[in-house]
């Protein structure tokens, strides 16, 4: 249910930090989700500052909406994801963004959305439903090397093959249609043995990755969230995968450096001298504090980048 959609917003304090809201100013979360963030903001740019918000689950938007409705018209929402920013803000520059990127905690636990297999759901996994690929095509449709490659890629699974080519035989004989039956294929595959996680995790998380092309969506977005930013104005983007904070990094860095690159190698005899585009708060990540995951254990893989626009 949508007035269930509550978690506990990561690296809240470091965010504030990060963005600096003010009275008068704008700022943009382009990943609303429960309005965790966005209620924190819209509270320290009271009382005339404003927030646009993003979200390409509709289900969030409308949690948000109801949380955030005692702020009025100092609050804009959009069903669209983060890389149509720039599209939806036009010609408005912003003090601040920021990206919480991955999928929440109240996403996990719906049944009916399909991301987890800890309740038995369909192979769903799209954060928006106006959207026509699911996790149950992909896993029904793709070729073995296809799968193999996602698993690998996105979810960091060194026994990807063998998992594709069990998923590839057991479809020739039912359909997979629900999470139950595809973590009970993993787990078959792949016996648990006590280890600590399930064996299926990396094949879910994968998956939610690739229905929702997620990688892609990180490369778009952080150029259109960017484009919108004022000098002086600051992204912050929290990432919960490898993947996506090596993009983020290797933006921070591209941006920040004193040259550009006549060629896709970075070789000195291929620098153009220019003056940085931004500057680079810390050069490592900021993670949450022992105490923050102990509270919130969803927390512990968290990491915020921040870059500022000169």
């Amino acid at each position: 249910m949508v007035t269930d959609f509550v978690h506990e917003p990561v690296l809240l304090e470091e965010v504030l930090t990060a963005l600096r809201p003010v009275a008068g100013g704008l700022y943009v979360d382009g990943t609303v989700g429960g309005g965790g963030h966005a209620q924190a903001i819209l509270e320290a740019c009271s009382p005339d500052g404003c927030l646009v918000a993003f979200d390409r689950d509709d289900w969030a938007l409308k949690a948000s909406a109801r949380r955030l409705a005692q702020y009025g018209s100092r609050l804009e929402l959009y069903h669209e994801a983060f890389s149509g920013i720039a599209k939806k803000m036009k010609n408005r520059r912003c003090d601040g963004v920021l990206l919480d990127l991955g999928v929440s905690s109240p996403q996990l636990d719906e049944v009916e959305r399909g991301f987890s297999f800890q309740t038995n759901g369909p192979l769903d996994m799209r954060m928006d439903r106006r959207q026509s690929v699911t996790a149950e095509q992909l896993v029904n449709e793709l070729e073995k090397d296809e799968l193999a490659d996602i698993f690998w890629k996105l979810g960091g699974e060194r026994r990807s093959r063998r998992i594709a080519h069990a998923i590839v035989e057991q479809r020739e004989m039912q359909r997979l249609e629900t999470t139950e039956q595809l973590a009970k294929v993993v787990e078959h595959t792949c016996p648990r043995r006590g280890a600590k996680t399930h064996p299926a995790t990396g094949v879910f998380q994968a998956l939610r990755m690739a229905v929702n092309d997620e990688l892609t969506e990180v490369e778009f977005g952080l150029d259109s969230c960017w484009s919108v930013l004022k000098p002086g104005g600051r992204m912050a983007v929290i990432t919960f995968h490898s993947g996506e904070d090596r993009l983020v990094k290797q933006f921070n860095r591209r941006m920040a450096r004193p040259y550009t690159l006549r060629g896709e190698v970075d070789l000195p005899e291929w620098r153009e001298h220019r003056k940085p585009l931004a500057r680079e708060l810390k050069r490592k990540a900021i993670k949450p504090s022992e105490f923050e995951i102990n509270q919130n254990y969803r927390s512990r893989s968290a990491q915020l980048r921040v870059l500022e626009k000169l």
